[in-house]
């Protein structure tokens, strides 16, 4: 199974010419590419003597900040639908219960 259905995508990202394979679109993969590429090119932009490696790592630690940030968004977000969730269930039990008192 492996190397089946693989999508195989050429990037260029910051000067260099990449091989991409995975099972993404090539339109997906290419998205990333140029998403790191943009990031480089930011850090390179107001840090104009930073070489290649530094940009990579620079790029790589604000992606990653963005991830966590995003991550922790995501989970208080899942946190407060299952809350509202729960209220609605309780509220809705509770409604219920009442009417039976009649």
């Amino acid at each position: 199974m492996s190397g089946q259905n693989k999508e195989r995508v050429v990037v260029e990202i910051y000067g260099q010419y990449y091989t991409m394979k995975g099972d993404s679109s090539s339109s997906h993969m290419r998205m990333i590419a140029g998403y790191v590429d943009d990031k480089m090119r930011q850090i390179a932009a107001a840090n104009p003597r930073l070489d290649t490696n530094k940009l990579a790592v620079l790029a790589a630690l604000n992606m990653a900040d963005e991830y966590f940030r995003l991550r922790m968004e995501y989970e208080e977000l899942i946190k407060l639908l299952e809350e509202t969730a729960q209220e609605a269930e309780e509220e809705e039990m509770e409604e219920g219960s009442g009417t039976d008192k009649e």
